[in-house]
């Protein structure tokens, strides 16, 4: 009985099919052929051979954050976008210079199987001053705890919001609050975010002690400061774990900011000038130091938040070995008014700064979206083999 109701089932199913392609047949056949043949013209399949089908999440299998954020890679859009970045960032931190075969010219010292197990990849960070103001910098700070990354390059705000935010807090307010009213009540408005005045004043109290005793070494000893050496000397003097130049301090991460000049640590400075003239700040020390540790590099690896002389910065450095071989751009400029935060990775490919073989993305975000999203699938996933820290 049941295999009679299956065959009448199936049969019904193939009438109705077969009614449905004569229904078919007979619209078709008043169509002229010109219009038939462009809209129903046949696919390649071949073209699409390999590639996986686009599909997203079943939450009827309950809430598997794991699996939700692995889902991307298949939703489209910029998603599928955020799971090649976090793919390529994995990369990044696995890579060995064992995984290589050895070069002919190979040097002695890295045709050794442990110095080659140990060798890992160079990776570059670079973020704009937003990513300290806002709670980026708990994040950033963790990387540098654990000395995940190699080298940071940041704006001034980026420095100077780091220290500022040991003394004093930040506070969440509105994109709409008037710009009167808060300069009348001493508020600075950062986006949505808040940051009085008085932070500023303690700032000032914290580092122009610092800026007196490295002129006092200038005139002694004859040290000249580049801007990296500061912001180490900065996280020397702040001995405070929440800050993340402490911990790079600490780690011996080189932090450079070839903008020095553009924010407080500028006005306290241009202060300074007029009481005691003569301190000297040397941009070239930086410049010859982040592109030797390119140079250097057996692999490179840039994750880029945002744009302007932090992203070109980064990228300029990794000219001097044509090309990084992993980059993850993140940011929302467009690239049609040919700045260089909104050039696509393969525009830097055309000048060198990205190897034509490299593995690349850039993701279309605003970086506050997805950056947690990211360090918890990479960074903090793979923690033992991210760390370069050897007492943990």
């Amino acid at each position: 009985l049941n295999n009679m109701f299956i065959f009448r089932d199936k049969f019904r199913r193939v009438k109705m099919e077969s009614e449905d392609k004569h229904v078919v047949k007979d619209v078709l056949s008043s169509v002229p052929d010109l219009a038939k043949q462009s809209v129903n013209k046949e696919a390649d399949l071949g073209f699409i051979s390999g590639a996986e089908k686009v599909q997203g999440y079943d939450f009827n299998k309950g809430i598997d954050y794991e699996a939700l954020f692995e889902s991307y890679k298949n939703v489209g859009i910029q998603a599928t976008s955020l799971a090649t970045g976090i793919d390529i960032i994995n990369k990044m931190i696995k890579w060995r210079l064992s995984d290589e075969k050895i070069d002919d010219d190979e040097d002695d010292e890295f045709k050794d199987p442990e110095v080659r197990k140990n060798t890992q990849c160079m990776i570059f960070l670079g973020y704009t001053s937003n990513m300290i103001s806002c709670g980026m910098r708990d994040i950033i700070r963790y990387l540098c705890q654990h000395k995940m990354v190699d080298c940071i390059v940041t704006t001034t705000g980026g420095i100077e919001e780091d220290f500022i935010k040991c003394f004093s807090d930040f506070y969440i307010g509105d994109f709409t609050i008037s710009g009167a009213q808060l300069r009348d009540s001493g508020i600075n408005r950062i986006g949505n975010m808040l940051a009085p005045n008085k932070c500023y004043t303690q700032f000032e109290e914290f580092f122009l002690p610092l800026v007196e005793e490295m002129h006092k070494e200038q005139i002694e000893k004859g040290t000249i400061f580049s801007p990296s050496m500061i912001i180490n000397r900065m996280g020397k003097a702040i001995n405070n774990e929440e800050s993340a130049y402490y911990w790079c301090w600490k780690n011996d991460i080189p932090v450079f900011c070839p903008a020095l000049t553009d924010g407080a640590i500028g006005d306290n400075l241009f202060f300074y000038n007029f009481n005691k003239g003569g301190f000297i700040v040397d941009i070239l020390q930086d410049i010859c130091k982040i592109n030797k540790l390119a140079m250097n590099a057996k692999k490179t690896g840039m994750i880029i938040l945002g744009g302007g002389v932090i992203k070109h910065h980064i990228n300029n450095a990794n000219m001097m070995r044509d090309g990084a071989d992993f980059a993850v751009y993140i940011n929302t400029a467009q690239e049609f008014d040919c700045s260089d935060s909104g050039a696509r990775p393969d525009e830097a490919v055309s000048w060198g700064k990205i190897r034509a073989d490299a593995l690349s993305v850039k993701i279309y975000s605003e970086v506050s979206l997805i950056f947690p999203i990211i360090v918890s699938q990479t960074f903090a996933k793979y923690f033992d083999l991210a760390k370069k820290t050897k007492d943990e």
